[in-house]
This record gives C-alpha cells, sequence and structure tokens, in this order.
C-alpha cells in the first residue's frame, strides 16, 4: 500500500508540471522559448481560485485559462512581434505576474499571500478498479483534470505529428524563411503556439489552486514552471517524453514529501530531490537532445 499511495501521489504531483511541458511543446516547437511558464502558473493559479470562489471550480479553470492567455500574449507580442530577446522577455513576465497576484490578492481578498478556501470538482473513481486493493489508491478521488493531462498527451501527439497546423507549427520553428516563402504564416503561428502554452499553463495553475491544495498560496508554483520546461527538455521536444519526465519529477517531489522530518538526513535537503534531480537531468541529456533548430531565434521577415 505504501508503494501505491507513493505513485498515487507521484502522479497527482506530476499534473501541474506535466500540463505546462506540453505546452512548452506547442510553443517551442514554433520557435519560441517559454521561460514564462511560471509566470502564467502562477497567474493561473490566483486567478483560478478567485473564478473558483465566485463561480464554482468550472468558472475557476475559464477564468485561469483566459488570464493566463492574456499574460502568453504579452509574451507573443513582446517576443514574436518586437523580437525583444524570449528569455529576457519570459523572466519578465515572471516578476510582472508574481506582482500582479500580490496586487489582486489585497484588492480581492485583503489578503497578500492567499485567498479563501475554494471548492474543487467532485472526485471521480474508475469503476472495477477501484475494488483492487493495490490499485486503490491510483483510481479512486481522481481530479478530472488529472484524466484530462492524461489525455492530451496522445491529442498532443497527433496535433503535432499528424496535422497539418502542427506540420506547419513545426516548420516555422526549423526553418522559418523556407516555410515564409511556401506562404506560411510564421507570426500566426508562433503566436498561436504561445498562447496554447498559456492556456496548458493557466489549466496546470488552476489546478493546483483548486484541485490540489483548495486555495491560492503565494509561491505555490515553486518553481514548476521551469521543472516543466527541463521535462520538455528531458522529453527532447515530445509530448510523450515531457510525460515520463514530468512523472519523474512527480516521483521526486512525492517522495521528498514522505521523508519524516527529524531523520538521519536534514528535512530541508530532501525537498531539495526534485531540483537537484532537474540540474542532473538537464547536465546529463542537453547534449544528446534536438531542439527545433529555429527555437530562440526571433523572424525577421524579408530582413526587415
Amino acid at each position: 500500500m505504501f508503494l501505491s499511495e507513493l505513485l498515487a501521489s507521484a502522479i497527482r504531483m506530476s499534473i501541474p508540471i506535466l500540463l505546462a511541458a506540453l505546452g512548452a511543446v506547442y510553443s517551442e516547437r514554433g520557435g519560441v522559448v517559454n521561460i514564462g511558464l511560471e509566470g502564467m502558473m502562477i497567474t493561473g493559479s490566483f486567478w483560478g481560485a478567485v473564478g473558483s470562489y465566485y463561480y464554482g471550480p468550472f468558472g475557476g479553470m475559464i477564468l485561469a485559462i483566459v488570464a493566463a492567455c492574456l499574460m502568453a500574449l504579452i509574451h507573443a507580442i513582446v517576443a514574436v512581434t518586437f523580437r525583444v530577446d524570449q528569455i529576457v522577455s519570459g523572466v519578465a513576465l515572471n516578476i510582472l505576474a508574481y506582482g500582479a497576484a500580490r496586487f489582486a490578492s489585497i484588492a480581492l481578498f485583503q489578503k497578500a499571500t492567499m485567498s479563501p478556501h475554494v471548492d474543487g470538482f467532485t472526485p471521480w473513481n474508475i469503476p472495477l478498479l477501484d475494488q483492487i486493493t493495490f490499485l486503490k489508491p491510483l483510481v479512486t478521488n481522481l481530479s478530472p483534470i488529472i484524466i484530462l493531462a492524461f489525455l492530451l498527451v496522445p491529442l498532443t501527439h497527433w496535433v503535432i505529428q499528424r496535422t497539418v497546423f502542427g506540420l506547419r507549427l513545426r516548420s516555422v520553428g526549423e526553418n522559418p524563411l523556407a516555410a515564409d516563402t511556401l506562404g506560411i504564416k510564421v507570426y500566426p503561428l508562433r503566436y498561436s503556439g504561445v498562447l496554447i502554452s498559456g492556456v496548458l499553463a493557466g489549466l496546470a495553475g488552476a489546478y493546483l489552486a483548486v484541485e490540489h491544495t483548495g486555495m491560492y498560496v503565494e509561491g505555490m508554483t515553486q518553481g514548476k514552471g521551469y521543472i516543466a520546461l527541463a521535462a520538455m527538455i528531458f522529453g527532447n521536444w515530445s509530448p510523450v517524453g515531457a510525460m515520463g519526465a514530468a512523472l519523474l519529477f512527480g516521483f521526486a517531489e512525492s517522495l521528498s514529501f514522505r521523508v519524516v522530518e527529524g531523520g538521519a538526513i536534514p528535512y530541508q535537503f530532501i525537498k531539495m530531490i526534485p531540483y537537484v534531480l532537474t540540474l542532473v537531468v538537464l547536465a546529463g541529456v542537453l547534449r544528446r537532445t534536438t531542439p527545433p533548430a529555429a527555437d530562440g531565434i526571433p523572424y525577421e521577415r524579408g530582413g526587415e
């Protein structure tokens, strides 16, 4: 039972990382580095809690997605249209999101760091499987967002690899000049990739606030947007690979929560496990991964 409970916890911990990593796949396949995922998750977590508090969990998810999309639109305008360095734009977006969430929290809830408790979705059980003792922690009390996240993995793979949109998105991430020569609109496609990443990052943030903790707490993302980027890189810019990496990071985070304070190793060092794992993974795979050729490179049409 300890193992099954640990795996169940790992799956739940991996969901925000998985959703944001899938968003990163869309953005970076289109050639735009999105360091701003962390800020979009912060925005999604706060406005998800606000929406859930006033309109219920479904309203929370919608408001989180809309708010995160606005942040993504800022990143797209700055990075794609005005060709500002994409890393700088993303970092600035993260700082903006942190400050905006704190200001809005004071304005709405008279508290800078948290919201009131909010209600989440009714949890689901998987019939028949919930009768098996070992599987029970894995298939009971599931948030609908968990099911949606895993369904989005094959959907994303199909969109990227099998649709006209996915083919064109990959083409502007590999060689935007050649794509433009063939009549493919580079800017709208890059905008689309960034906005889709905003949708998924907002959903990831809303999951944290509405489904995972039941409230917004300042700093609750804890760098998961950056870990999602690491998962996407570890997965070699593919949705299936990103899912495997997200589960790995989720397992590390779950393990860190299950170590009892006062053991042989200081608790603070145990809490570092997910972040140390991120550094180890990136150090080990960066030389073996192949990013899109034009990833992070602004495109200037006609030599403008």
